[in-house]
């Protein structure tokens, strides 16, 4: 799923989960950021997207085909008391795509960065979109 159709889709499961108050692109709060989205839990997170084409694939022949797979097992429903981070994650394993082969959240890897926090969305033709808390 390349970034501008993630950023959508997300936007769209937020708008229908009850702990969100709206989302939005990034692009519509005139924004620098290419691609990303805002959403309004307890307060307004931005987020910067960035894309990874599937292993093998080139810019020049890329077609964004959905590939489907089994969907990742649901597990807690995004809370409005969750941090951001926590909350996007359960948003996105909530979503029952068929798309996404698994959700990884920055924050609670082994090789966690200090301060940096997102998800990593691997989908199941192989690529990736890298979701930044901004």
């Amino acid at each position: 799923m390349r970034p501008a159709r993630f950023q959508e889709f997300v936007i769209a499961l937020a708008g229908d989960d009850p702990t969100a108050g709206s989302a939005k692109t990034l692009a519509e709060m005139d924004d620098s950021v290419p691609c990303g989205f805002a959403i309004t839990v307890a307060d307004v997170t931005r987020w910067g997207v960035v894309g990874q084409l599937p292993d093998g694939a080139k810019h020049t022949d890329f077609e964004d085909t959905p590939v489907h797979g089994d969907p990742i097992k649901p597990q807690d429903p995004p809370r409005a008391t969750d941090s951001p981070e926590q909350w996007l994650a359960a948003l996105l394993a909530q979503s029952g795509s068929a798309e996404i082969a698994a959700v990884e959240r920055w924050s609670t890897r082994e090789e966690a960065r200090t301060g940096y926090f997102g998800v990593t969305v691997r989908f199941h033709n192989t690529a990736r979109v890298f979701v930044r808390l901004l």
